[in-house]
């Protein structure tokens, strides 16, 4: 289509003189004034050593093996120009507004070459300086000298608040490019000892036996560290190089105060000058506070002409500096006559500095001392002063010596946050922190903020969230406290951006502020999280407590999809622990008492060590009896521990088998007894009737013995010990009744029939209970064949009727016991024999279950 000229089209009508097509309607635009759609929870799913975590936010992270396809190859180096990105990554932002101007290093040149020569030779140094010495730019001017040393070039690390596990890390991904990927400890090993580089590590913080482990792992890398007096040393075989950094001297400091003014100093001020080297002690940083001090005084002298074409110094003249500056400083203003600083102003010049900049870079320095001293980035100090030009408050407080580069931050310098704390700037830091919070937390959750920028401001998130915590409380309904809210959104994007220790460290506090708040699910989720980084650790048992204590509280909520991945996560932990999770120990778990009929062992196994133990007064003990009386158990004395322990087991385990041998004799016994048809206790019947036998002439009784002559015992002992060659066993042939007609009483008769284990009891009679006729038949042989059978029938007349007694007497014989158990009727009768003495055939007796018997083994 021409623009110039129209064609019929724009007129209603086409080119081929028709009329033109109905336009198709346009899309309903209600919903752009309706809700917003919401917008889905952001997931990553990344790889940790074998496991593939996904991180989610909604419900927990969930973990897994790593599936062979996920699993990402081997991590390569980064090129030359992809490592330049990195570096100037790691560099703190250029402050806006006017470029500062660059000081040169004075009076470091002797330091300079030396560690130059140091790292070409390979050998690791300690730089060592007070905050404030300059020890920062040395370390800068030296990395640029020492940029062609090594073929992976200059790595620039920051050791803030991290341990030397954080800073392997760190240098594995400054030299290797490798995106949502964290590798376990030996492939990370391994990648190390690979990369030779001269590592520019400030700030360190630790010393010794960590510093050991980091440059053990890195033995093709030279380090130079700086570090400040109060870190410990490193260890005498570390082999690591010590350079002290002084303070300057007298006409060095001179020198760098004219740099930082850029002029001449007068006679007044180079006197001023020089009392400020004797009290600073020659450092740098002083002196560059002193010259901002100066510069300050030389635009109040200039009047409204000082104020710069940025008009920063616009809000400030005239009305709102007399608030702030001294008496005499305001009242010098019209007559350009302003005094030098105080030496004690010289000496702590923040509040007056702070004083004549920008409201705005005061509201700046209030966030700074309430996080802590970290310096939000200047890209949130619109949103937090509620300014649109408060990002060049950066540029002022960098002009002025008030912030300091770390790392790819900016921190207050050394001594700045006492000094304003002193001056009142430490007023209202819970609200200035609260209002931080509400910023990250809003911003950490926006879609369009990826995990590497959340990781960049991970320094602020925690130090908000260190004021916060421990002051947690319930909040109204439907509203969650800001320190969880802050901590619920900033650790899933700490875990996606793999800056773990802010990840576990914001977990933490998170746990704190949900605990003190109250609330539940969130204190779930919060122990869940740190049950899943524990497991990526390699922490088993840390990760087992997190996850049993996410399960219970996720329970009393009634979340049962973040209790199943919880005990996904926790199964994963027995898996690698070789525990099942239901005989690993909880915490808080009592070991159940032992059953009655058995003897309980310690919960986590018998140790090697035999402690002086009392042992529980409830375990079960197995007896062996060898009277028939009943003995009482044997209480457990004080003092004994598990030695007595054990040999009461062994002691009870040699009597169970006894026990066993026994019961399997009776049951045999009893098995092989049943081929005889006529069972004597089978015939006894409610009314029993005595009848005379077809051949004897008996009344169903035994024949009289005439062997040996001895007939006066009812019952004798048996002569045959059976078949284990022992007297008074259980497997002993049962005892006849002897002619005398002497019976001895059984305990287990009653005097009335019962088809169930009989009850031991006193034999009574009574008139109105006729007593039943004694039945004792001889021992039953397997081999041999039944001569007799009591349950035929006779037709001969008996020869002696037979009458129950009704009376007590001598001649009283009692039937056996009768039993329906497969051991068979059992007694033990004892007899009286004819010197008087008492005897009795001990066989084992059937009971009911959990009854010991009165003889062999008995349970207590």
């Amino acid at each position: 289509m021409d623009p110039n000229n129209p064609g019929p089209e724009e007129y209603g009508r086409d080119g081929d003189g028709h009329a033109p097509r109905q336009r198709p309607p346009r899309e309903s635009l209600t919903s752009d004034f309706g809700q917003p759609a919401p917008v889905l929870a952001r997931t990553v799913q990344l790889v940790s050593g074998d496991f593939l975590l996904t991180v989610n936010p909604v419900d927990g992270s969930e973990i897994e093996p790593c599936p062979p396809a996920e699993r990402p190859a081997r991590p390569v180096k980064l090129t030359e120009a992809e490592r330049a990105e990195t570096e100037r990554a790691a560099r703190p932002p250029v402050p806006p507004g006017p470029a500062l101007p660059e000081l040169p290093l004075t009076a470091r040149q002797d330091e300079r070459e030396k560690l130059v020569r140091l790292l070409a030779r390979g050998r690791s140094v300690r730089l060592t300086g007070p905050a404030g010495s300059g020890r920062t730019r040395l370390l800068d001017v030296v990395a640029e000298d020492c940029a062609d040393l090594a073929p992976d070039g200059v790595v620039r690390l920051d050791g803030h608040r991290r341990s030397a596990d954080d800073l392997l890390y760190d240098l594995f991904y400054a030299v290797h490019g490798a995106p949502l990927y964290r590798p376990g400890r030996d492939e990370l090993t391994d990648c190390l000892r690979e990369v030779g580089a001269v590592v520019v590590l400030d700030d360190l913080g630790f010393g010794g036996a960590a510093l050991d482990e980091l440059l053990d792992a890195t033995p093709e890398c030279a380090f130079l560290l700086g570090a400040t007096p109060d870190v410990p040393a490193p260890s005498a075989d570390s082999a690591v190089e010590e350079v002290v950094l002084d303070g300057l001297d007298r006409a060095a400091g001179l020198d760098l105060l004219e740099r930082t003014v850029d002029r001449d100093l007068t006679e007044d001020e180079s006197n001023w000058a020089g009392d400020l080297w004797f009290e600073s002690e020659g450092l740098p940083l002083r002196f560059v506070q002193a010259g901002a001090l100066l510069r300050q005084r030389d635009r109040l002298r200039a009047g409204t002409s000082a104020v710069d074409e940025f008009g920063v110094f616009e809000d400030l003249w005239p009305g709102d500096l007399s608030d702030e500056l001294p008496a005499d400083a305001v009242d010098a203003v019209d007559g350009d006559e302003i005094p030098l600083p105080s030496l004690g102003e010289a000496a702590a010049p923040a509040p007056l500095l702070a004083a004549r900049l920008s409201a705005s870079a005061r509201a700046t320095l209030r966030f700074a001392v309430a996080l802590g001293g970290e310096l939000p980035h200047q890209a949130h100090l619109p949103a937090l002063v509620g300014d649109t030009h408060a990002d060049a408050a950066l540029g002022e407080l960098a002009a002025c010596g008030l912030v300091a580069p770390a790392g790819s931050r900016y921190r207050l310098a050394a001594g700045v946050p006492a000094q304003l704390e002193a001056a009142g700037y430490a007023d209202g830091a819970q609200a200035q922190a609260r209002t931080a919070a509400q910023h990250y937390a809003w911003w950490a959750g926006h879609p369009s903020v990826t995990p590497e920028r959340v990781c960049a401001e991970a320094d602020a998130v925690l130090a908000a969230l260190a004021v916060l915590s421990p002051l947690a409380s319930a909040a109204e309904e439907g509203e969650a406290d800001v320190a969880v809210q802050l901590a619920r959104t900033a650790a899933p994007a700490f875990a996606a951006g793999l800056h773990w220790n802010a990840w576990e460290r914001t977990l933490r506090a998170g746990a704190e502020a949900a605990r003190l708040a109250g609330d539940v699910a969130e204190e779930a989720y919060f122990h869940h999280e740190l049950g899943i980084q524990a497991l990526c650790a390699g922490e088993l048992d840390r990760a087992r407590a997190e996850l049993e204590a996410s399960i219970g509280l996720r329970g009393a909520a009634a979340d049962k999809r973040g209790t199943v991945a919880g005990r996904r996560a926790l199964a994963l932990v027995s898996d690698r622990s070789g525990i099942p999770a239901a005989l690993a120990p909880t915490a808080g778990e009592e070991v159940p008492d032992a059953q009655y009929e058995e003897s309980a062992s310690p919960p986590r196994g018998v140790p090697t060590a035999f402690p002086e133990l009392q042992p529980p007064t409830d375990t079960g003990l197995i007896v062996h009896r060898t009277s028939p009386v009943p003995t009482p158990a044997p209480t457990p004395k004080a003092g004994v521990g598990l030695k007595g322990l054990a040999r009461r087991n062994l002691m009870a385990a040699g009597a169970g088998a006894l026990l066993v041998a026994v019961l399997g004799t009776v049951v045999t016994l009893g098995a092989t007894s049943e081929n005889n048809p006529g069972t004597p206790s089978e015939n006894v019947d409610v009314n029993p009737s005595a009848s005379q036998g077809a051949d004897d002439g008996s009344l169903g009784a035994d024949r009289r013995t005439e062997e040996g002559g001895d007939t006066g015992d009812a019952t004798s002992r048996p002569a045959d010990p059976g078949p284990d060659g022992t007297l008074g066993t259980s497997d002993d042939p049962t005892p006849t009744a002897t002619e005398s007609g002497e019976a001895s009483a059984d305990p287990s008769d009653t005097g009335k029939p019962d088809d169930s284990t009989p009850t031991p009891s006193t034999p009574t009679t009574s008139s109105s209970s006729p007593a039943k006729p004694s039945t004792t038949t001889k021992p039953s042989d397997p081999t041999d064949e039944p001569t007799e059978s009591p349950d035929e029938p006779t037709d001969e007349p008996t020869d002696e009727p037979t009458t129950p007694t009704t009376g007590p007497t001598d001649d009283y014989t009692p039937p056996p016991a009768t039993s329906d158990s497969a051991s068979g009727p059992t007694s033990s009768i004892p007899t009286q024999t004819e010197s008087g003495a008492s005897s009795s055939a001990s066989a084992p007796q059937s009971s009911e279950a959990g009854t010991p018997s009165s003889s062999g083994t008995t349970l207590i």
